[in-house]
């Protein structure tokens, strides 16, 4: 059933002409005036569907590709997407006339559509947003931040940073922290070591640095410290860029006991004699265990002066045999890292 009134038309004539101006536009910033074109037409859609009925959608999307064939993002599905952006953001107070001014317009189509499809709450929208737009993150990228929960999981790490740390530099080492860690990518069976977890976390070292978040530069597995001629070795060290300091992560296939926060200040007191240069901060522990009491690790932190966070370490155990058969064995990982060390 096609939609024939003249009030239609009128509408129709005015909408074509919004989407000549919009291609003039858009050849200075493609990006920001599609998606500010793409609120408008979700707003005109919500005003107008209601009156024009079950067929709105589909006599619009025909009109406007017959009229804008070179263009894209005219079917009956983008329009249903173009409506729930305006209607997902509206809900606020004073953004229908701000969106302009929104982080959105900044991300690419697809990944707002990401991110109204997947999150109900604007305020875990907003969350998603500055972090796509501060660390670059793709689409597929933004996906798997949005599956693991990361929202939930940001600046949970159990800490003593208020009381180590100067602020700012507390607040901000506080939120690049997480709880758990989600490092799914990694498989093992139910007998796996630390050294197991490490070497595939090294092994997977792009993952492994997106999981722990921007800024954290690799330094060295097992890293090496000879302290009254004793050998002593630290699972992992980073140096994070924008926090200006050396990282040490320590790991335990276990669940947390305080005698682990004590060996950390220990590597810790090191790192900032051996290591650490004058115009670094000091260096902060990131201890990941199996499992945890939250009162517990915050018992073990109250008296410590040196700055850790204890969070939990999620990895992917017990999967089905038949899934099984088809991941490396721990050994044969040894095997390829001893081959690549040759």
């Amino acid at each position: 059933m096609e939609i024939a009134t003249t009030e239609y038309k009128n509408w129709l004539v005015e909408l074509k002409s919004k989407i000549r101006s919009s291609q003039i536009k858009a050849a200075i910033a493609v990006n920001r005036e599609l998606i500010v074109f793409y609120w408008d037409l979700g707003k005109m859609i919500s005003e107008k569907q209601t009156a024009w009925g079950s067929k709105f959608l589909e006599t619009l999307s025909k009109d406007l590709q017959d009229e804008f064939p070179e263009m894209k993002g005219f079917s009956v599905s983008n329009l249903k997407f173009c409506k729930l952006f305006f209607n997902y953001f509206s809900i606020r107070s004073q953004v229908e006339n701000e969106i302009t001014e929104n982080n959105v317009v900044k991300l690419p189509w697809g990944h707002i559509k990401l991110i109204i499809t997947k999150i109900k709450e604007t305020t875990e929208a907003d969350f998603y947003i500055q972090q796509t737009i501060e660390n670059n993150w793709s689409r597929d990228i933004l996906d798997l931040q949005i599956k693991s929960n990361l929202y939930e999981r940001q600046g949970k790490s159990i800490t003593n940073f208020k009381n180590t740390l100067p602020e700012p530099f507390s607040d901000l080492a506080i939120q690049t922290l997480k709880d758990p860690y989600v490092f799914d990518f990694i498989a093992l069976d139910s007998k796996y070591r630390e050294r197991d977890i490490e070497n595939q976390l090294v092994q997977h070292i792009t993952k492994f640095l997106l999981e722990l978040g921007k800024g954290f530069a690799f330094v060295g597995q097992q890293y090496h410290l000879v302290i009254a001629e004793n050998d002593y070795y630290i699972d992992l060290l980073f140096y994070h860029t924008r926090l200006k300091c050396y990282v040490v992560v320590e790991l335990k296939n276990t669940k947390f006991i305080p005698e682990f926060a004590g060996k950390l200040n220990f590597y810790l007191s090191a790192v900032d004699s051996l290591v650490k240069q004058e115009d670094d901060n000091p260096t902060i522990g990131i201890l990941l265990c199996k499992d945890k009491s939250n009162l517990e690790a915050e018992f073990a932190l109250r008296d410590i002066n040196k700055p850790i966070g204890i969070s939990e370490l999620k990895l992917t155990e017990n999967l089905p045999d038949n899934l099984k058969s088809s991941l490396p064995t721990i050994e044969e990982i040894e095997q390829e890292l001893k081959r690549l060390e040759v």
